[in-house]
């Protein structure tokens, strides 16, 4: 018989499963937009501080409306459990969109990025089925019966989270910084610049890994693979983006997304 139960196991499972031909997939192809944006894109394009609102959406209101109706819904531990996922993307769904918005300043009006929006559709769909589950997993299926378990894990995975996003934001700082310039791509310098290609797709990894960590959770554990699996392959391909574009000039100790390994 269907039940919610049956629903968010499939998820999961779906998510996990999806895992390993997004890794295989983007080996072959990379989504294009920002950097890897191709002139020769057909179909209907918006801009990008709108796109990523757009995708980022469902990670907001839809946990408001889940926990509406979680049997954990008066327990503060659930809340306390999901602020770092509602911090994490309020920044990606309202204050990294207006950064970009305001931040960017294109050479021309030519040179302006587009967000395709069958990549920003799928995005949010993605966005639904995952924020589905781990507020579903907070809000209803978390066990807070054993309080010092909790503050281990919560605080354990909170550390590595927090400097994961730490990571994150300022390295979207740092791109930012140099597209607000206007002057074209340039080589990011300083930080975690000096050793990887993609600071921001690490950080992004860690934080879920903190997730992971703090949920102690199927869905957790399924969130962090499926990032590992888009945003690893992602950054090989920024990795040699950049070094096709600067060659000699760019520096040949970075890797792509991890120090001192891949």
């Amino acid at each position: 018989m269907f039940s919610d139960e049956n629903l968010f196991n499939f998820i999961i499972f779906f998510i996990l499963l999806m895992s390993l031909p997004t890794f295989i997939l983007a080996q072959f192809f990379t989504s294009p937009y920002g950097k890897h944006k191709r002139s020769c894109n057909s179909g209907t394009t918006i801009s990008p501080p709108l796109a990523w609102a757009f995708m980022e959406s469902p990670t907001l209101w839809l946990t408001f409306l889940i926990f509406r109706f979680g049997k954990n819904n008066k327990n503060p531990l659930s809340y306390v459990l999901i602020s770092p996922f509602i911090f994490h993307y309020t920044n990606r769904t309202i204050i990294y969109p207006l950064r970009l918005y305001f931040g960017s300043k294109p050479i021309s009006k030519k040179s302006t990025s587009h967000f395709p929006l069958n990549i920003a559709v799928t995005g949010f769909i993605y966005n639904i089925l995952n924020s589905y589950i781990q507020c579903r997993w907070v809000s209803h299926y978390a066990d807070y019966e054993s309080n010092e378990l909790f503050w281990v894990r919560f605080c354990g995975g909170l550390v590595v989270f927090a400097g994961g996003m730490v990571v994150n934001v300022w390295a979207d700082g740092v791109l930012l910084g140099l597209k607000s310039e206007g002057v074209g791509y340039k080589i990011p310098r300083s930080g975690l610049f000096e050793y990887v290609s993609s600071p921001n797709y690490l950080g992004e990894i860690v934080e879920w890994l903190g997730w992971a960590l703090m949920t102690w959770s199927w869905a957790g554990l399924a969130f962090f693979v499926y990032t590992c699996a888009n945003l690893v392959p992602r950054a090989v391909s920024n990795h040699k983006w950049y070094l096709e574009k600067f060659g000699e000039d760019y520096p040949k100790n970075r890797k792509a997304v991890f120090p001192f390994l891949y």
